[in-house]
C-alpha cells in the first residue's frame, strides 16, 4: 500500500517537472527555437490546431525561424496565431513560408522573463508540494486506519521528502540554468 502511494506520488511528481520544462521551453531567450511556439494554437477549419502539427520548422541561422505549412491554404491563419502569441516577434509571410526574425531582448525585457520563469518554477514546486501533501494525507490515513504499522508509515513518509526534495531541487536546477540563459547576453 505505501509503495503504491509513494509510485503514485512520484509519476504525478515527474509529470509536474516534464509540464515545468515545457512551461521553460515557451519563454524565449534571445536564439530562435522552435520551442517558442510549441503551444501556439492555430484556428484551422473552424478548430484550435497547435501550430506544430500544421508546419515544419526550420532554424538557419540563431535569430531566425523558418516555418513552412504543409497546408499553404493554412498561411494565413498560422501567421495571424503568430503574430498574437507572446513570443514579441514579427513574422512575415512570402506566400509560401512564413520567417519569423527573433529580435534582441533588452536587458529591461530579460529580467521580465526572468520573473516569469520564476513564478513558473514556483507554481511547479507547488504542483510537486500538493502532490506530497496528497500523498501524505493517504499515508496517515493508512497508519490510522490500521492498514500499516506506524514504523512502515513513518519510513514511508520519509522516502516522500526525499522523493519531494529531489523533484523540487531539479525544479530549482532548471530554474538556474534558464535564468542564466536569460541574462546571457
Amino acid at each position: 500500500m505505501i509503495d503504491e502511494t509513494l509510485q503514485d506520488a512520484a509519476e504525478k511528481m515527474e509529470r509536474s517537472l516534464e509540464a515545468a520544462k515545457e512551461d521553460f521551453a515557451t519563454i524565449r531567450t534571445g536564439r530562435a527555437n522552435p520551442g517558442l511556439y510549441s503551444k501556439v494554437m492555430v484556428d484551422y477549419y473552424g478548430s484550435a490546431t497547435p501550430l506544430q502539427q500544421l508546419a515544419s520548422f526550420a532554424v538557419p541561422d540563431a535569430r531566425t525561424i523558418l516555418i513552412t505549412p504543409y497546408d499553404v491554404s493554412a498561411l494565413r491563419e498560422i501567421e495571424k496565431a503568430l503574430s498574437d502569441s507572446e513570443v514579441g516577434a514579427n513574422p512575415s509571410n512570402d506566400g509560401k513560408m512564413i520567417r519569423v526574425t527573433i529580435p534582441e531582448l533588452t536587458q529591461e525585457r530579460r529580467k521580465e522573463y526572468v520573473k516569469i520563469v520564476r513564478g513558473k518554477g514556483e507554481d511547479a514546486k507547488v504542483a510537486i508540494r500538493n502532490h506530497r501533501r496528497k500523498a501524505k494525507d493517504l499515508l496517515d490515513r493508512l497508519v490510522k486506519d490500521g492498514d500499516v504499522g506506524e514504523d512502515d508509515g513513518a519510513r514511508g513518509e520519509k522516502e516522500l521528502d526525499s522523493l519531494t526534495k529531489k523533484h523540487v531541487d531539479a525544479i530549482d536546477d532548471l530554474l538556474k540554468r534558464k535564468e542564466a540563459e536569460l541574462l546571457e547576453v
